[in-house]
């Protein structure tokens, strides 16, 4: 799956590693739980943002390209499907995400995660710190080999 580099904070969710319209496209092939033809997709994209037919297929072939979308002719015509639920889809951007801020500096990133998780949910924190405590324990573990 390839994610845009850039990450648009003003966005929520996929939409902060997709165009706004690629954003729309997939969470309409979510939303259809089913494979979907580009008509099903424009439909359901249509009915809140204003696109032509052809822009929505266009959109839909490059998020193919991208790993994101699949596509497959089913009597002839094409239906297309996520290639993750939103769960996996969110387990990837983030982890592309994370990536891509560490590379500002990773005491810093982790000095500030753990601030904002204390100001706005100490109970995250203290996950994270079991999370931390779980992988510190597998990589011991994993040394002693």
């Amino acid at each position: 799956m390839r994610l845009q580099d850039t990450v648009r904070l003003s966005a929520a969710g996929a939409g902060m590693l997709l165009g706004d319209l690629e954003h729309r496209v997939l969470e309409a092939a979510w939303s259809m739980g089913r494979p979907a033809t580009a008509r099903e997709l424009h439909d359901r994209v249509a009915r809140t943002h204003d696109v032509v037919y052809i822009t929505t297929v266009t959109v839909a072939n490059r998020l193919v390209e991208k790993g994101i979308l699949r596509r497959a002719k089913q009597d002839d015509v094409y239906h297309y499907s996520a290639t993750a639920s939103r769960e996996q889809f969110a387990e990837h951007a983030s982890r592309h995400v994370v990536q891509r801020i560490v590379e500002l500096g990773s005491t810093a990133v982790a000095a500030s995660l753990v601030d904002v998780l204390a100001e706005r949910d100490p109970e995250q924190l203290a996950e994270l710190g079991r999370l931390v405590r779980r992988k510190l324990k597998e990589r011991g573990s994993d040394d002693e080999r």
